[in-house]
């Protein structure tokens, strides 16, 4: 590999161009003194007239030539006089327009930074300057420079000008002296600096190896790795191996460091009959309250025996609906019990029997509430019901902590006004969002939770559905009975055949809903996929691709990988015209008409709908651009009704979506469905993906691929493991079910 030649740089800021105030990322004209030279890097925000000593190297972006990376950043405020006035002019402290930058600059010349931070009152001289205005110039100077100081300082470290922003919010001046005292603080809630760089800061101060500030700042970086992978906690075994091999450190150091830490509730510890675990504090008492609050739950219901048959049957009798057995258990339950589960595969009554828990509820008058994990998936139980249904996320209301944290506005404080709560997908809610959910419910309130447990476990830590199924105390309803309409669906039968450990009839017949293709090499499939999306399946059966046809893949990367496959679908569907405006993030290039996904959780992003105004872009809602304004640049994007309009700086929250991995498809249901299924065996080759990507089409599936692959992944029942004390908890406090549930 070449490596690249590192470079230094010195000029003066003439335009900032681009500016992420998230992760300080910037693009800027600096003036040097042979040429004009762009330069981009997380050097938080530059104003213009300010100097720079840069290192670094050129790169050339593919769409705008030759830019100058800069890696590192020494910055020093103006020093002559044009560039002072320039600098004050660009708005940089609040209250100095242009106007006001001349005359203060005219009276103090080269000497007015000293003045603005050392002697504000001196101001007083200057027309237009008030006491009071004297006072805001001079409170705004003191931030800014104390920001400036700490950005600069940490620049040393290669630390990232958006920490320094999250530092400064939160500590203020004092932010140097706390960090001094103890770097790891950076590492905490709010602030998120990854444990090896405050490592850097860590070795220049002389910090020992096994100092306590440091080994509880990496024992937290160990913990919170493993919630990546799904994990609450971790077995005390495995918590100090792992703990010893990345701290590097003596077993008998990371011992007594974690007894310290429990000691001092950093962190904490659970016995259970298969031994002790580690935990975050968080994940702790989320779970811990999850437990005691099922218990209270499941006090308050009613009777085992509570009897709804009457009921039952006059919503029969009205409706015409004739429920199964199963249905009438689960109707009963929901109706009845303070928590239960409601689970099963494709066609098997699930929207029938929630429409009957609804009815019944309503009819008794109860107030109902629905809500699911995500946008698609809320927005398609709004469609399966008939009623509003909202992500959890707005039913729970967002809000941010002192420290940055996201909080929810619903919580033991201001309960939902609601007699019963329906959640739908619940296999993709994790842990916290869950014991957010229950904080937010008052114990009379009844919680209806639905989901196909055999689906994929939820992106954030924990195993919700599986551990309140596997822990027996909660009261479970298992459709599996294949109603006769279903049966009929190719898909359903695939579907149900893959979860019993069976591979599906690739060849179902001409007539069918689902069709194989035999595709080993990436290049042709892609070819196929492409041709099936844009011309094919639009044809035959009247398709729009960027509404009722979704491509799935298991992976981002390759050629069959979601970033290759939305390039080509993109130009296939929506090419480059002369004249059609775009606009390009760091990963895709985006046009009018082009279908794309939220990639973040936006909780304060505006969007408006037929003259309403709301708040909340999700992770997963998909929609269309509508316009590209020529001269703001500014992207209009339509999600199901609701206009949202990005900035240029915000278009890394989305990604084109005509291509979509399993995991992210999760929760939507798709009129067609293109799933690729690259060759090899890797670590998305298991049973629960396949059945994720077969479950997400509601009229066609068409599968590319090979039969081997497809055998594989159904041969792979990897069940995920992911640590958790949750079931061991509510064993502990909840009565065992007279009736064991039908798991």
């Amino acid at each position: 590999m070449q490596q690249r030649t590192v470079l230094s740089l010195h000029g003066t800021v003439d335009e900032v161009l681009y500016y992420n105030e998230s992760d300080g990322y910037i693009v800027a004209d600096i003036e040097t003194d042979d040429e004009m030279v762009t330069v981009v890097g997380e050097l938080g925000l530059l104003e213009p007239g300010e100097e720079l000593d840069l290192t670094g190297s050129f790169v050339t972006h593919p769409r705008f030539g030759q830019q100058f990376r800069a890696e590192s950043c020494l910055r020093t405020l103006p020093s002559t006089v044009v560039n002072i006035e320039r600098y004050l002019a660009s708005g940089v402290i609040p209250g100095i327009g242009k106007a006001l930058a001349k005359r203060i600059v005219d009276e103090f010349g080269e000497f007015t930074l000293q003045v603005i931070e050392k002697s504000p009152e001196k101001l007083l001289r200057i027309k237009g300057i008030s006491a009071q205005k004297c006072d805001e110039i001079a409170a705004a100077a003191k931030e800014l420079f104390g920001l400036r100081t700490l950005m600069a300082r940490l620049a040393v470290y290669a630390i990232p000008a958006g920490i320094a922003m999250h530092a400064y919010r939160r500590w203020g001046v004092a932010a140097w002296s706390l960090i001094e005292e103890n770097p790891f603080r950076l590492c905490g809630p709010g602030i998120g600096l990854e444990f090896k760089k405050a490592e850097r800061v860590a070795d220049d101060l002389k910090i020992p190896r096994n100092s306590p500030m440091r080994l509880a700042a990496g024992f937290r970086w160990v913990l919170e790795a493993a919630a990546k992978e799904g994990h609450t906690c971790l077995p005390r075994g495995d918590f100090l191996r792992l703990s010893v091999q990345a701290l590097e450190i003596s077993p008998e150091d990371a011992e007594s460091a974690c007894a310290a830490c429990i000691t001092e509730r950093l962190l904490y510890s659970c016995r259970t009959d298969s031994g002790d675990f580690i935990y975050l504090e968080e994940y702790y008492l989320a779970e811990d309250f999850i437990a005691t609050r099922i218990a209270a739950m499941m006090a308050v219901s009613q009777p085992e025996d509570f009897d709804c048959t009457a009921a039952i049957a006059r919503e029969e009798e009205e409706t015409g609906i004739q429920y199964a057995d199963m249905q009438k258990q689960a109707i009963a339950s929901a109706f009845s019990r303070g928590i239960m589960v409601l689970t099963g595969g494709p066609g098997t009554g699930k929207t029938t029997a929630l429409n009957g828990v609804i009815h019944l509820c309503r009819r008794a008058g109860s107030t109902v509430l629905l809500a699911a994990p995500t946008g698609r998936a809320a927005k398609r139980m709004t469609e399966l019901t008939g009623r509003e249904a909202k992500t959890i996320h707005r039913l729970l209301g967002t809000d941010y902590g002192d420290d940055g944290t996201l909080t929810f506005q619903h919580n033991e404080n201001d309960p939902l006004d609601a007699d019963v709560v329906i959640i739908d997908e619940v296999s993709m809610v994790d842990t916290l969002l869950f014991e957010g959910l229950l904080r937010a419910l008052r114990l009379s309130c009844r919680l209806v939770l639905v989901g196909d447990a055999d689906q994929l476990p939820s992106v954030g830590a924990g195993h919700l559905l599986h551990t309140l199924i596997d822990s027996r105390r909660v009261p479970v309803v298992r459709l599996t009975e294949i109603f006769r309409q279903a049966q009929e669906s190719a898909i359903v039968r695939a579907a149900h055949a893959i979860v019993q450990g069976e591979v599906p009839d690739l060849q179902p017949g001409k007539e069918s809903d689902f069709f194989f293709f035999d595709r080993r090499d990436a290049n042709e499939a892609a070819a196929l996929l492409r041709d099936l999306y844009s011309r094919r399946l639009p044809q035959a059966y009247d398709y729009t691709p960027q509404s009722d046809i979704q491509v799935i893949t298991p992976t981002r990367k390759g050629i069959l990988g979601s970033v290759s496959l939305n390039r080509l679908l993109q130009e296939a569907v929506n090419p480059p015209e002369y004249g059609k405006i775009t606009l390009k993030s760091p990963l895709y290039t985006f046009r009018e008409g082009d279908k794309v996904m939220q990639i973040q959780n936006q909780y304060d992003m505006e969007w408006t709908r037929n003259g309403e105004h709301g708040k909340g872009i999700f992770n997963g809602d998909m929609g269309t651009v509508l316009e590209i304004e020529h001269g703001t640049k500014r992207m209009k994007v339509d999600f199901d009704g609701r206009t949202v309009h990005y900035l240029p700086e915000q278009l890394d929250q989305l990604e084109l979506a005509y291509a979509v991995t399993v995991h992210k498809s999760q929760g939507s249901e798709f009129e067609a469905v293109l799933l690729v299924l690259p060759e090899g065996r890797d670590r998305l080759s298991y049973r629960s993906l396949l059945y994720t990507a077969v479950t997400r089409a509601k009229r066609l599936l068409i599968v590319i691929g090979s039969p081997g692959k497809v055998r594989t992944m159904v041969q792979n029942d990897r069940r995920t493991l992911r640590y958790s004390c949750l079931s061991d908890m509510m064993r502990a406090g909840i009565p065992p079910l007279r009736s064991e549930p039908d798991a």
